[in-house]
């Protein structure tokens, strides 16, 4: 049958199993807008404040469902709206399709108006991208990119559509959706059985588990390997929830502020055994230094990360899940118990602290992982409280933090707090965000009154860039330079004019009340927790410095430091 571009694309969702799109309208993307009306009841659409929330929306639904998110802009300032939150989901290995429209094919290349070359501008910040300026290959290519956004490592597709393309007509035809296989075809035998030999002949293994665990679903096979191999087990930010933070072997985060059993005990043990991870520049410090004393065994969908920061001595290839299954096949039991023992002290030794007798982020979250038992899901922006978020908050089971790992991006955490909701109605969605990053895309508690999206917004509000102080003070002299937000802007009158309920919170004995009201409302709530600007967040690397160097805030007090 022949349809419009339009039609087609809407069609093309349908058969993705695409219920839910965030996006913008704009002139360039007018007809599929119009479309999207026609077929309001098969896709709902959320309409954003900000192209960006739309983006960052969609990277919420995808991480905390595992299913492809989709965002939608027009030509020109819409397109290039998206580009943070596409950098930011690729990144973290996101599966997101992103559908922009551009001006007509006869008026490209002619800086016609809202005119942007959105794939020249997104080809380093995504898996592929499109320009489709023939309808006869609209439908194959929104296929194609919803393949290659889900398949092998995930990331972000970019299909960009001219105008004339969304009008035209060309022949359609319902097709299934091609199935996304694990990739198992680069697992070797041979790299299996050198595998089982490092794990065999070592005494002091320690497990590393990141964001590709919780990707390729492999949290049952992980504690099985886990039990089998007898090791400890850090994770990275994005690994969080992979292995459940509640476990006795579960030692913490690794890294530039992970935990002091996590660092030392990587740095001592024989055997690394990394799963999904990229080893980043945050994890590993200074990589010359870097678990020195350990063999190292890499576990990877990507063969591009094997060998990038970090020399392997073994690796495998493949599905992370499809790796773990066939390990486990062939693994006896092994005893590390007295290493264990070991880095079970270092767990007592070292625990994570803050000052109890004040109001902190660190507190604030602790009192919400008591209050909602470790069910709700968590989104941050980037800084001091995701941090603590990622120390303090215990996450039992995958896709339970929604995160910007990789790019950094502030800003993030309410967009996708919001696609996540969408997602999952039936979960308490907690936002953890500091007064810099609130404010850079605020304006989306407005989406969240619009839809009555029942989001928890909590504010880490300290009146500063809390994270680039820290640094300051640390490293630079204490000159903060531009990092002082010490300004007008009411936090709790901000969101009450957006139509959100507010709060204060000034001292400890007003948290639980709050989030407990918080919680029971079931709309969105916006909590300016008022902390100290100086709190910090200890353990601590200091830049190109080892991980085993990490230290805390007793630690600079005892060497006469002013921290």
């Amino acid at each position: 049958m022949q349809l419009t571009g339009s039609q087609i694309i809407i069609e093309c969702l349908k058969e993705q199993g695409v219920d839910t799109v965030f996006g913008y309208p704009g002139g360039a993307i007018l007809n599929v807008y119009d479309e999207l009306y026609r077929h309001s009841d098969e896709i709902t659409h959320y309409l954003t404040s900000h192209e960006q929330g739309a983006s960052h929306a969609a990277d919420g639904y995808a991480r905390s469902t595992g299913k492809v998110g989709v965002c939608m802009a027009t030509s020109g300032p819409g397109a290039t709206n998206l580009v943070t939150g596409i950098a930011t989901a690729n990144m973290d290995s996101v599966p997101l399709v992103a559908i922009t429209a551009n001006v007509g094919k006869s008026l490209l290349g002619k800086d016609s108006f809202q005119e942007v070359d959105i794939v020249g501008v997104t080809m380093p910040i995504t898996k592929h991208n499109y320009i489709v300026n023939d309808v006869d290959k609209l439908a194959d290519t929104l296929r194609e990119a919803f393949y290659i956004a889900q398949s092998g490592r995930p990331g972000v597709v970019l299909v960009d559509v001219t105008k004339d393309v969304t009008s035209n007509k060309a022949d359609y035809v319902k097709k299934e959706p091609k199935p996304i296989v694990r990739k198992s075809d680069t697992i070797l035998e041979e790299d299996i059985d050198k595998a089982l030999s490092l794990i065999k002949k070592c005494k002091k293994p320690f497990i590393f588990t990141g964001g590709g665990t919780v990707i390729s679903e492999a949290s049952e096979e992980l504690m099985e390997f886990v039990g089998k191999v007898n090791a400890p087990v850090c994770d990275s930010l994005m690994g969080k929830g992979g292995f459940p933070g509640t476990e006795e072997m579960y030692t913490g985060m690794l890294g530039m502020h992970g935990t002091k059993a996590s660092n030392l005990g990587v740095s001592e043990c024989d055997l690394l055994i990394a799963i999904g991870t990229r080893f980043s520049d945050r994890v590993i410090g200074n990589a010359k230094k870097f678990a020195k004393n350990a063999k190292v065994l890499h576990i990877d969908v990507d063969a591009a990360e094997v060998n990038k920061n970090i020399r392997t001595t073994a690796s495998i290839i493949g599905d992370v899940k499809e790796v773990l299954s066939r390990l486990n096949e062939k693994l006896p039991q092994y005893d590390h118990s007295q290493w264990i023992q070991h880095i079970m002290e270092l767990k007592e030794k070292y625990p994570l602290t803050y000052h109890k007798d004040e109001l902190t982020g660190p507190y604030i979250i602790e009192k919400l992982y008591e209050i909602t038992n470790g069910e709700a899901i968590i989104t941050t922006d980037v800084g001091q409280h995701q941090m603590w978020a990622a120390q303090y908050y215990k996450y039992p089971k995958p896709r339970t933090l929604i995160t910007s790992g990789g790019a950094g991006t502030m800003g993030y955490g309410l967009g996708a707090a919001i696609g996540t909701k969408v997602a999952n109605k039936d979960k308490v969605v907690v936002n953890i965000a500091g007064d810099g990053c609130f404010r850079m895309n605020m304006n989306e508690i407005a989406t969240a009154t619009r839809y009555n999206i029942p989001v928890i917004e909590i504010i880490m509000n300290n009146n500063v860039l809390g994270m680039v102080r820290q640094w300051q003070t640390l490293f630079y002299g204490k000159r903060y330079s531009y990092t002082v937000l010490n300004d007008q802007v009411d936090y709790v009158k901000l969101s009450e004019a957006m139509g959100a309920k507010a709060y204060r919170i000034t001292k400890q004995e007003e948290v639980e009340p709050v989030l407990r009201e918080a919680i029971s409302l079931n709309i969105p709530v916006v909590i300016d927790c008022q902390i100290g600007s100086d709190d910090k967040v200890f353990p601590m690397v200091a830049p190109n410095a080892p991980i085993n160097e990490a230290f805390a805030e007793e630690d600079l007090k005892a060497k006469g430091l002013d921290c």
